[in-house]
């Protein structure tokens, strides 16, 4: 089933309009130039942004064409084999996993395994999805914990800067 470009656009839109309104609605800190409304915020205007360009066909043009079936080499859909159809629950159950496991495991472990098995359900290598492993989960926590100011889970590993 494929959805046209407007249909996926308008509801990015229409989603980011709702992250930016939920956002201004949080209240402030006091003391603080940025409170918990900046990040949603954000987050919103670049969703109202992207969907609006592919609501709009903008860039279309940009994009490769469709390889045939003749094609020799396989996407995504064959390198994950019989697992093709099963691969759009990844995502929510990532989530559900870290609800379940943040607490004990703290952030740095949790996300570590969640960025392997995201990697390699969408085809990574191993040795790329080790690297993102090990990679992003720290980067991710300094953004959060230094520039943001918000305690993530410390469980089992705590982060050296925290």
């Amino acid at each position: 089933m494929h959805l046209s470009d407007r249909i996926t656009g308008g509801f990015l839109v229409l989603l980011g309009a709702l992250a930016f309104w939920g956002g201004s609605r949080l209240p402030g800190v006091p003391g603080q130039d940025v409170g918990p409304a900046v990040f949603p915020m954000v987050i919103g205007s670049g969703l109202v942004l992207c969907g609006a360009l592919i609501a709009l066909g903008i860039g279309r043009s940009f994009e490769a064409p469709e390889p045939d079936d003749t094609d020799a080499t396989p996407g995504l859909a064959g390198r994950l084999g019989r697992f093709a159809p099963v691969a759009a629950l990844v995502p929510p159950a990532l989530l559900i996993f870290y609800v379940l496991a943040a607490d004990r495991l703290g952030f740095l472990l949790t996300a570590a395994v969640m960025v392997l098995a995201a990697a390699l359900a969408l085809g990574a290598s191993w040795r790329l999805a080790v690297g993102l492993a090990l990679l992003a989960p720290p980067a991710v926590h300094l953004v959060f914990y230094r520039l943001l100011r918000v305690p993530l889970p410390e469980g089992l590993l705590a982060a050296p800067w925290a």
